[in-house]
């Protein structure tokens, strides 16, 4: 699957357009980005897919020299293991 980045979004599709991974990450606060939202669809579960995605944001806000935080569950666990 193809991530596609769109600023505070990250998103994968089926072949049919339907989304079926995705991660937003808002503008909070100046400078900082709020993972607030992570979602993989069960057909994908058990495959790293969330965790490509967390990653993938962490890399889009960091090269932006924004600050990382979050509310999302699955993200808060990952950026305890990760940095």
């Amino acid at each position: 699957m193809k991530l596609i980045h769109e600023p505070n979004r990250i998103y994968g599709t089926d072949e049919n357009g339907k989304v079926i991974a995705e991660i937003t990450f808002p503008l909070t606060a100046p400078g900082v980005y709020t993972i607030d939202h992570t979602i993989v669809d069960s057909s994908l579960q058990g495959q790293g897919v969330a965790g490509q995605l967390v990653q993938a944001a962490v890399y889009d806000i960091e090269s932006q020299g924004g600050q990382v935080q979050a509310t999302c569950s699955y993200a808060v666990k990952w950026l305890e293991k990760h940095k």
